[in-house]
């Protein structure tokens, strides 16, 4: 009976250790919309980047800010509508480090540190700097 009990505890215990790292690899995501802080040099008079990024499965997709509600307009974008600039980035997010083919011989690495429950990142790169996800209020 005591070894039933044990084996229990000890799955339990596994399944335990399971769901939070996958909660943390969620939260830790560089997939979805990002833009620049409102701090940025540069940003609109409505406090929102003029660029948006997409990251979705492998492809960075860029988009500009065409009008004056910025936010609505990065809202209906989705990946790979069309209003993204032509050229798609591949890109890969492992171990904590973000790799982006910036074509012809050039790539981005950047080590990623998360903050805000994962809805801001820091890009220690030879440029650095911060992005937010679309909408959350990590400034």
């Amino acid at each position: 009976m005591k070894k039933v009990v044990l084996l229990t505890l000890l799955i339990c215990l596994g399944m335990a250790c399971t769901s939070e790292e996958e909660n943390i690899s969620t939260v830790n995501s560089i997939e979805g919309k990002w833009v620049y802080p409102a701090d940025t040099p540069g940003i609109s008079a409505q406090g929102i980047s003029n660029t948006m990024y997409i990251f979705e499965n492998g492809k960075r997709y860029t988009y500009y800010c065409v009008g004056n509600d910025c936010e609505s307009q990065y809202m209906s974008f989705t990946a790979g509508d069309g209003n993204h600039l032509p050229a798609v980035n591949n890109y890969t997010h492992e171990n904590g480090t973000l790799t982006i083919d910036l074509n012809f011989g050039n790539e981005l690495v950047a080590p990623l540190s998360f903050e805000c429950s994962g809805n801001k990142v820091y890009l220690d790169s030879a440029n650095p700097h911060h992005l937010v996800k679309l909408g959350s209020d990590c400034e």
